[in-house]
C-alpha cells in the first residue's frame, strides 16, 4: 500500500486498517526485533497524518525514528519490514536515500521542528503551497534544540505543524471527550476566522487588545496546557485522544486549510494492543524476537558481563567509598547501566532529560563546587555536547570523569549511533585523559583511575561484552599514560588500542607479531612507541575509531616529533558511514576482524618487501 491508495479509502475503512497495521507489526517484530512501543503507539496517528496530507508533497518529518515504522509499512516498505536493523537490510530510522517519502534522515533526537521549519521555510520563498509537519515525543522536546526551533517558528509567517506525540500519560476519561471537542473548535474555521478578525481589530487598540488575549488564555488555561506554546507564537490545539482516529482526521484536516504556525498536542499510549508492552514500555522499547503469546520471559542471560554491567558495579561501588561521586545521565538510565544506582544512591542520582549539553555544564558546576560528577554518555550523544565539553570543563580543568559507551561499532542503529570519531575528538584537547580498556577488568580499573584524577578523564567502550575476563573486585589505579606488551614477537609490532586488542593478538599468532595493549590515547605512551620503533620493522595501529586523526595518528605524531624516520601503518574505520547490521557485520566490513587484521598486515608487508627488492635490483 502506498499514501495515494490510502487516500482513496473510504474513511469507515481508516480503523479496520489501522487494526491489521497493528497485528502485522506485532506479528513482524516478534520475529525480527525493533523498536516495538513506540511504533505501536503512533499506528492511527501515522494512518491519519498520510491520510490528510498529500504526502511526498507534504513534508512529514519523524522525531528520532522510533515510532515511524508504521510510516515504513505505509510508503511501500511493507514487505522489507522483518529486515529493519539487519545488514543490507531496512534501515532503523527514516533515511533520505531509502524513501523518497522520509523527507528528512534522524536518529538523534529532538531535530524534527528545526527540519521541518527549514523546509517551510523554504517553501515559502520558492512560493510553493506544500505543507511541513513535524512530529516529536514527550522526551524530544525535553532538548534545548527544540525550543530554539519553536522560538524561531514562532516569530516567523510559515505554514508549519508540530504535533507532540505525548505518550507519557494514558488518557483519561476527562481528556477524551471534552478536550477532543475542544480541539476540533480550536482547529475550526469559525474559531480561526474570529481570532484573526479579532486581531486585526483589536491590536489598533492596545488596551482591548491585551484584555482580549489574556480572556482567550485564561479560556484555553482551563482546559488544556497550551499557553507555553501560545507564548512561543503557536496556535495550539488540544489535547486530542492520538488513538480515535474519527478525531485525528477532522482535526488535521481543519489544521490543514490553516496558515502559520500550528501546535498539535496529541496522547498516545505506547505499546498500544499489545498488553505487555503497555505494562512496561521501557522493556518493549526496542525487542529481539520473542513469542507473543509469552511476551519477553527471563532477565539477563547468564554468562560474561557486558561494559555496561561492569560500569553499573563500578560506580555503585565507587558511590559508596566516596560520598561526593555523583552520577549524571540524558535519559540513557537502563542503556548506561544506571538502574541499579539509581535505586541505591537516589539523592545522588540525576536523569537530566534528553539534554546532552545540559548534562556535560551541569556537571561542571558540581565540579566546581566539590562534587566528582561521572557522566554516562554514549559516545554518539557525547558529540551533541562538545561544545560544552570544551568550553566548561576542559577549558576549565574540572575533574569529570565520561563513562563513554557504544563506542565504535554499535549494530541495528547504525550511523547515527556508531561512536567513531570520540578518540578524535577528544585526544585533541588539552590536558584531557583519554583511555580505553581491553577488557572488562581493565575497564573498572581505569574508571577508577579517572575517577581519582584532579582533572577532566574519560574511558570509552565498546557496546556488549568483552573476552569475559574476571573482574577484581579490587580497585587499582593504572599508571598514567603507560601501555603494556602482551605478547612478545619480531619484526612486527601491532599497537591495539581498546576493544581491538583481542582480535590483534588472534591475529598476532600466525604473524608471529608483538602486540601493545596501549591502554592509554591521551597522554599516549611515547617512550615504548620509541622502544617498538626501535625493535620492530613494522609498526601498526589498530583502533575502532576512525582513522582519520585517531590513535593511529596520535602514534605517527610520536614518530614524527622524535625524527624517528618512519611512520606507523594505521588501521581502523575506514573513511566511510558503516552501515546498519549485526555488530559482527560492521566489523567485518570494516576489515577490524582478525582475518582483516592480518591480511593488511601481510599486504603492507608484502608490499614493502617488493619495494625493496625492486629498488635492489
Amino acid at each position: 500500500m502506498s499514501p495515494a491508495d490510502l487516500r482513496r479509502l473510504p474513511e469507515s475503512q481508516l480503523e479496520p486498517l489501522a487494526v491489521e497495521v497493528r497485528q502485522f507489526l506485532l506479528d513482524s517484530l516478534s520475529k525480527c526485533g525493533g523498536h516495538f512501543a513506540a511504533s505501536l503507539g503512533a499506528v492511527e496517528l501515522t494512518i491519519a497524518l498520510h491520510y490528510v496530507f498529500n504526502t511526498p508533497e507534504d513534508r512529514l518529518v519523524w522525531d528520532v525514528g522510533h515510532q515511524a515504522y508504521v510510516h515504513k509499512i505505509l510508503t511501500g516498505r511493507r514487505e522489507r519490514l522483518t529486515t529493519i536493523r539487519q545488514w543490507q537490510g531496512l534501515a532503523p530510522f527514516p533515511r533520505r536515500e531509502e524513501s523518497e517519502y522520509d523527507a528528512f534522515g534522524v536518529g538523534h533526537s529532538s531535530t524534527s521542528i528545526s527540519a521541518a521549519l527549514g523546509m517551510a521555510i523554504a517553501a515559502n520563498r520558492l512560493g510553493e503551497k506544500r505543507r511541513a509537519v513535524a512530529v516529536i515525543g514527550d522526551g524530544g522536546l525535553t532538548a534545548g534544540l527544540a525550543f530554539e526551533a519553536l522560538n524561531h517558528a514562532g516569530d516567523l509567517d510559515v505554514d508549519l505543524l508540530v504535533i507532540l506525540n505525548d505518550n507519557n500519560m494514558s488518557i483519561s476519561p476527562n481528556v477524551g471527550a471534552l478536550a477532543n471537542r475542544f480541539a476540533q473548535i480550536l482547529s475550526g474555521k469559525l474559531y480561526t476566522s474570529v481570532r484573526a478578525t479579532g486581531k486585526k481589530v483589536l491590536s489598533k487598540m492596545p488596551p482591548a487588545w491585551e484584555l482580549a488575549r489574556r480572556a482567550e488564555e485564561h479560556l484555553k488555561g482551563l482546559i488544556v496546557p497550551g499557553t507555553l506554546f501560545e507564548e512561543f507564537g503557536f496556535n495550539y490545539i488540544g489535547p486530542v485522544d492520538g488513538h480515535h482516529l474519527p478525531t485525528l482526521v477532522e482535526t488535521l484536516r481543519n489544521i490543514r486549510q490553516l496558515s502559520g504556525p500550528q501546535f498539535l498536542h496529541v496522547i498516545t499510549r505506547k505499546g498500544k494492543g499489545y498488553g505487555p508492552a503497555e505494562e512496561d514500555p521501557v522493556k518493549y522499547h526496542a525487542v529481539t524476537p520473542f513469542d507473543p503469546s509469552k511476551g519477553m520471559v527471563g532477565g539477563k542471560k547468564p554468562g560474561k558481563p557486558k561494559y555496561s554491567d561492569v560500569f553499573s558495579d563500578w560506580v555503585c561501588d565507587m558511590a559508596a567509598r566516596d560520598r561526593r561521586l555523583v552520577a549524571i545521565t540524558p535519559a540513557m538510565r537502563e542503556g548506561s547501566g544506571l538502574v541499579r544506582f539509581e535505586k541505591e544512591f537516589p539523592d545522588r542520582y540525576f536523569d537530566v532529560a534528553i539534554a546532552e549539553q545540559h548534562s556535560v555544564t551541569v556537571a561542571a558546576g558540581m565540579a566546581c563546587d566539590g562534587l566528582k560528577p561521572v557522566v554516562a554518555i554514549y559516545s554518539t550523544f557525547l558529540q551533541r555536547g562538545y561544545d560544552q565539553l570544551i568550553h566548561d570543563v576542559v577549558v576549565q580543568n574540572l575533574p569529570v570523569l565520561f563513562a563513554i559507551d557504544r563506542a565504535g561499532l554499535v549494530g541495528g542503529d547504525g550511523p547515527t549511533h556508531n561512536g567513531c570519531f570520540d578518540l578524535t575528538y577528544l585526544r585533541c584537547l588539552p590536558g584531557m585523559v583519554v583511555m580505553a580498556p581491553a577488557d572488562e577488568n581493565e575497564c573498572r580499573q581505569m574508571l577508577y583511575t579517572g575517577f581519582l584524577l584532579d582533572k577532566p578523564a574519560a574511558v570509552r567502550y565498546p557496546r556488549g561484552g568483552g573476552s569475559g575476563v574476571d573482574v577484581q573486585q579490587e580497585m587499582t589505579a593504572l599508571p598514567l599514560g603507560k601501555g603494556v606488551v602482551t605478547r612478545r614477537g619480531r619484526r612486527i609490532a601491532l599497537l591495539a588500542f581498546g576493544s581491538m586488542v583481542a582480535p590483534s593478538m588472534e591475529a598476532a599468532g600466525p604473524l608471529d607479531a608483538t602486540v601493545v595493549n596501549m591502554r592509554f590515547i591521551k597522554p599516549i605512551d611515547e617512550q615504548l612507541i620509541l622502544e617498538m620503533a626501535r625493535s620492530h620493522e613494522f609498526l601498526f595501529t589498530v583502533e575502532e575509531n576512525t582513522i582519520l586523526g585517531g590513535a593511529g595518528s596520535a602514534v605517527n605524531e610520536v614518530l614524527a616529533a622524535h625524527g624517528a624516520g618512519r611512520t606507523a601503518f594505521n588501521f581502523g574505520i575506514p573513511d566511510r558511514l558503516i552501515q546498519h547490521g549485526e555488530r559482527e557485520d560492521m566489523l567485518r566490513d570494516a576489515g577490524l576482524t582478525p582475518e582483516g587484521i592480518s591480511a593488511f598486515v601481510r599486504l603492507h608487508v608484502e608490499d614493502d618487501q617488493q619495494a625493496t627488492t625492486a629498488n635492489r635490483a
